[in-house]
């Protein structure tokens, strides 16, 4: 078995890269003419070049069908990581990946694509679920932001490897310009299967089947580099102990669990993590960049390179999180990334409105959703927003919007509050995929003012009810929404809660003498590593 938590995460986020594969396979196609003629609504015109490709609502329901599909699979994704381990629903996800990419590789018809994108979709929301839990649940607190942060950089790789291998195939004739990047996206979905059975199951899920021994020897090999008897290990085993007999007082969870009152404060703020990150409208710019950059009048080939370069910046400006996203903390980052998005968002809407015009019914380049366009100064600007926009949001909300839903709930609970905030993401992604083709056309310029308030709204929201979740163990995020000194079913106000960083990073070096010192300095209860599981009962009761 591997235990080196870096090789374990590499593997692991192989099922967010999926996403990203599936995102680009559809965003680098639908401007290039093979897909266009081929798909196309109505008869074909004899010159290419004059295809139209799908009707805008139906390009919106191709598009929509993957984050359908991961609906219905993040919701699922509950139940199969509770009832068989995070290891194996992660394994059943690659599987269902290979059948979806090979239905659409070999796509007739719209609904035979249709299909098979919400197959793929299914893979992709038990993957986008149960990987943060997997690996929150083996990463040591110190590490565990950028680790499951990881995942979001695995999806803008897979973003950016995707469209240029289409943008490599779109100089192929025929349908093999599209087919042979959607077989390919099938191969990550292989070595994910395999490498998984090289790496152990999550520790708390096989203590709560009462698999003590190899939860303890899966501890021992991740955090104690093979010594049993590290105080790290023992401390970090025995606090499993204390949640998992106190969750046994308890009957069995479902969903229902999440709506009672003391669990619907972090209900909410797992399913607004996610729902947010969507109503950024960053996955918009991801699968429709190519429509923008034709309306500031980037044409042909140039307009795919052009979309590439956010790619790009995509990858780059996640690695600052990854690095730091554990010092800066949860807060702060979410709050810098919505502020500037609202002011990239709106300064588009306002260059647009200022310097642009109607393009006609058929769009610029017979592009309907292009129904706008700019040009000279202001579409440089519009072109340098957009950049901006993703440079805002990678290093931001992208990664924290996965490494948080997996922090904040009870071990009890954990698999299926993340599998209902994670299908929260896809309903709207859904909704989103499906709304922006025609939203392009009819309501042009203005789409970006309503993402724009959006931003505004998450900022408020996050500001009064998002706590910091930085540099705790899993059980000790627990005692923020269960203290007895908060607000009632909300706990320690947001506001008021601090980075653990420092603290835990001595606990896992075994200087418990300075850990304890730097918690009295510091003086935040909620960062306590003595609060017992029998004062945890005496809160709940």
């Amino acid at each position: 078995m591997i235990g080196n938590i870096y090789a374990i995460a590499a593997v692991a986020i192989i099922g967010g890269g999926l996403f990203g594969f599936d995102i680009s396979s559809m965003s680098a196609i639908i401007s290039i003419p093979q897909y266009k003629c081929y798909f196309q609504s109505g008869p074909i015109p004899d010159d290419p070049s004059e295809c139209l490709g799908p009707e805008p609502a139906v390009q919106g329901g191709i598009t929509a069908a993957m984050p359908g599909g991961s609906w219905l699979g993040a919701l699922c994704s509950g139940f199969i990581s509770d009832t068989f381990g995070r290891k194996k629903a992660i394994m059943v996800g690659a599987v269902i990946w290979w059948i979806g990419s090979t239905i659409i590789c070999a796509a007739q018809n719209v609904p035979m694509l249709v299909v098979g994108r919400i197959i793929n979709g299914f893979c992709v929301g038990i993957c986008s679920a149960q990987v943060p839990v997997y690996i929150s649940e083996l990463a040591p607190p110190s590490k565990r932001g950028r680790l499951v942060g990881a995942q979001q950089w695995a999806i803008t790789w897979g973003i950016m490897i995707m469209f240029y291998l289409s943008y490599g195939s779109s100089f192929i004739e025929g349908t093999a310009a599209f087919r042979v990047p959607w077989g390919l996206q099938m191969v990550p979905a292989i070595g994910l299967f395999c490498a998984m059975f090289f790496l152990p199951e999550s520790p708390r899920w096989l203590a709560r089947k009462d698999r003590w021994d190899e939860a303890h020897a899966v501890l021992t090999l991740v955090h104690g580099k093979g010594d049993s008897n590290n105080p790290f290990v023992l401390r970090e085993l025995e606090e499993i102990r204390e949640m998992v007999n106190f969750e046994k007082q308890n009957s069995d969870v479902t969903y229902l669990e999440l709506l009672k009152p003391h669990m619907i404060n972090r209900t909410h703020i797992g399913v607004f993590t996610q729902i947010w990150s969507q109503l950024t409208g960053m996955n918009v710019m991801m699968y429709y960049i190519t429509y923008v950059f034709l309306m500031a009048g980037v044409r042909g080939n140039a307009n795919l390179v052009a979309s590439s370069i956010q790619y790009v910046i995509n990858v780059l400006m996640t690695v600052p999180a990854l690095l730091y996203v554990d010092r800066w903390g949860r807060r702060p980052t979410l709050l810098v990334g919505s502020t500037l998005m609202m002011t990239w968002l709106f300064a588009n809407a306002g260059i647009l409105a200022s310097y642009g015009k109607w393009a006609g019914p058929n769009g610029v380049q017979n592009t309907r959703e292009a129904s706008w366009e700019v040009s000279g100064a202001p579409s440089k600007a519009v072109i340098a927003c957009s950049y901006l926009f993703v440079a805002s949001y990678a290093p931001t909300w992208g990664p924290v919007s996965w490494i948080y839903p997996s922090e904040l709930y009870p071990l009890r609970v954990r698999g299926k509050a993340v599998s209902l905030a994670t299908s929260a993401n896809w309903a709207v992604n859904f909704a989103l995929g499906y709304f922006v083709p025609p939203a392009f056309v009819n309501i042009k310029w203005q789409t970006y003012l309503i993402f724009g308030v959006f931003c505004l709204a998450m900022t408020i929201h996050t500001f009064f009810m998002f706590p910091e979740t930085a540099g705790k163990t899993l059980e000790e995020v627990v005692d923020i929404f269960e203290d007895p000194n908060g607000i009632k079913y909300v706990g320690t106000p947001a506001w008021k809660t601090r980075i653990g960083t420092k603290r835990t990073v001595m606990l896992e070096r075994n200087r418990f003498d300075e850990a304890g010192q730097a918690e009295k300095g510091a003086g935040h209860p909620e960062d306590s590593p003595d609060r017992s599981g029998s004062e945890r009962v005496e809160t709940k009761a």
